[in-house]
């Protein structure tokens, strides 16, 4: 019996492995291949200021009910984090993005999440039980402050973490969970340390 049970679990796995074969972002994660984005990864982006495209011109409604514009972080940098309640890596997370957040206190740098899935209750109620002191885009129902930024950049995961230089422009990326404050913390300082 046991040797009949190794035997249909090395087929098995014969079987998976060809599946895997035939599949792009298996193929993609073998060859160390940066085409395309595989779930689960952390990447960080940056972009040289002559690469930069146009600046990112967006309008939405926070949870707490006021209207922001990208005109309102004009000359600020600005850190955007695409994120939703019941995302795991946005959970952990959350802290991270606090902690930069603090860090830059009484500085032209400015915080905003974008909320791609919750109503503004549960975005509250995760932003008071996590503390996230920053607000956050309610864009569930319109999609338009995500298309506008995925106009200007690819953004291929939940989370993600975009920062605008002080022209709008997007200068870094960052693919999957922040995997420590400081990652973001240097971004940052880079782009408030531009001249243009």
């Amino acid at each position: 019996m046991r040797r009949l049970l190794a035997a249909a679990a090395a087929a098995a796995l014969v079987v998976g492995l060809a599946a895997c074969s035939n599949d792009p972002l298996a193929s993609q994660y073998r060859e160390g291949d940066n085409k395309g984005f595989i779930a689960g990864d952390f990447r960080v982006d940056e972009i040289p200021a002559a690469e930069r495209g146009e600046p990112v011109d967006f309008t939405g409604t926070t949870e707490h009910g006021d209207e922001v514009t990208s005109a309102d972080y004009a000359g600020d940098v600005l850190v955007v984090n695409f994120w939703y309640a019941a995302c795991g890596p946005c959970i952990v997370e959350a802290p991270r993005l606090e902690a930069a957040y603090t860090s830059f206190e009484g500085q032209d740098v400015s915080f905003l999440g974008v909320n791609t899935y919750d109503q503004a209750e549960t975005a509250a109620s995760f932003a008071r039980d996590n503390n996230v002191s920053y607000p956050s885009v309610i864009d569930v129902n319109s999609g338009s402050v995500k298309l506008s930024f995925a106009d200007k950049t690819p953004i291929n995961a939940t989370p993600t973490t975009l920062v605008l230089d002080k022209q709008g422009r997007v200068a870094a990326r960052i693919i999957g969970e922040l995997q420590e404050s400081s990652i973001l913390e240097t971004l940052v300082r880079d782009a408030l340390a531009e001249t243009t």
